[in-house]
């Protein structure tokens, strides 16, 4: 299964690429491709599987695009 995953914001800074192709048949849910990740990501940190809103349990197919974005703050 291929997977694209993006990253945003200081997640794209901490992984040091925007983008990476992610190959690998043990892949069925987000929470593989974050298991799989050197990053521990932020709690709360939103997830989208082709540009809707997911979830860790969310289950993907070869091709999907994963993003992940930081938890923002603001007022």
């Amino acid at each position: 299964m291929t997977i694209t995953i993006k990253y945003f914001a200081s997640l794209r800074e901490a992984q040091g690429v925007a983008e990476r192709t992610f190959n690998s048949s043990e892949v069925h849910t987000v929470a593989d491709v974050i298991a799989r990740h050197e990053l521990a990501f932020p709690e709360n940190t939103l997830i989208s599987v082709n540009q809707v809103y997911a979830y860790p349990e969310t289950e993907l197919n070869s091709g999907d695009e994963v993003a992940f974005f930081p938890p923002v703050t603001g007022g």
